[in-house]
């Protein structure tokens, strides 16, 4: 936990989106369905838009302070709270200014718009209470523990990406794809999120993903796709790793897109008991060849297997295929 040289409330500070405004060419305006924006989750796909056109994006806000522990300590005056946009893949910030429902009381308001040209991917919203503390003016008081994400081009607001899978033909698709037209399926990690190509040429391929055919045909496109999906978190987490900025001092960074995200969740498996911050400086020293990169490989498939949910398809599909054998004629 952060220490702070100054008293801070204890009392939590919520955030909400509550409306979306989208604005584009020719006047264009469009105000997104609810559906747009998870409160579970916290995120909003701006991808649900009817126009994939829309220039900027203003969002309505609500936020939550711990007013009456501010007022009855006594220790912060002069509240403010603001929104705060971040995208580390452009180093986009915008900041806008809330404003309190009724006065003195806990819920504030405001909207804050964001212009599609300053963005690339997923944005981070954060709503920070700003104080005078012991007479020194601007001290950040407490801020939201769960960040919003607004992704630019998400078709449903989950937090959690999945695989972007299409099924295309490898002998007359995209000519990078011809080299691997005996493949069944590659993974491309050039684009905004990684893409599983699988191949439809490929016989009998799309029929088992598709889960069409026989119960046991089933079970084994279940367990085809498992490790199809195994294959794709390797390859991301691959270029992740091979894709890193560093400081002066040789120290590398998180990547602010899907590719950090892909670090962060792979690196516990892959160096267990180490930091986030610690194992990717271990995992960087050993690719560029500062100790031995291959003994990491089995960790990495562990860790690919474990995201990819191998070893419970694996156990499942043993156990009905059982459960076939016995339901069958003698």
């Amino acid at each position: 936990m952060r220490a702070y040289p100054y008293p801070r409330p204890t009392g939590e500070v919520t955030a909400r989106v509550t409306a979306v405004r989208l604005r584009g060419p020719g006047d264009f305006r469009e105000q997104l369905d609810s559906k747009a924006h998870s409160v579970v989750d916290q995120v909003v796909a701006l991808g649900m838009a009817e126009r994939a056109d829309w220039q900027t994006a203003r969002l309505s806000l609500g936020a939550t302070v711990p007013a009456r522990e501010i007022e009855r300590r006594g220790l912060w005056s002069d509240i403010s709270v603001v929104a705060v946009l971040t995208e580390g893949a452009t180093n986009a910030r915008t900041v806008a200014r809330l404003q309190p429902v009724v006065a003195a009381g806990a819920d504030w308001a405001g909207e804050l718009e964001l212009d599609r040209d300053d963005h690339m991917d997923r944005a981070s919203l954060v709503v920070y209470v700003i104080a005078t503390v012991g007479g020194v003016p601007g001290r950040i008081i407490a801020s939201t523990e769960r960040e919003w994400l607004i992704d630019m081009a998400a078709e449903a607001p989950r937090r959690d990406r999945e695989l972007d899978v299409t099924t295309v033909s490898f002998a007359r698709g995209a000519e990078w794809l011809r080299d691997f037209r005996d493949a069944p399926w590659v993974v491309d990690t050039s684009g905004r999120i990684p893409a599983v190509r699988l191949n439809s040429d490929f016989e009998g391929l799309v029929r088992l993903v598709e889960a069409e055919g026989t119960k046991t045909e089933k079970l084994f496109g279940k367990l085809l796709m498992a490790q199809v999906c195994a294959d794709a978190w390797v390859a991301v987490f691959h270029t992740a790793i091979g894709d890193l900025e560093l400081e002066d001092d040789g120290t590398p960074l998180f990547p602010a897109d899907w590719r950090g995200a892909v670090l962060r969740e792979m690196l516990p498996d892959v160096l267990p008991g180490r930091s986030e911050e610690d194992a990717l400086r271990e995992v960087h020293r050993r690719r560029i060849g500062e100790g031995s990169w291959t003994d990491l490989q089995p960790r990495i498939q562990y860790a690919a297997a474990r995201r990819a949910d191998v070893p419970k398809e694996l156990a499942d599909s043993v156990r009905d295929i059982a459960r076939l054998d016995q339901e069958a004629p003698a």
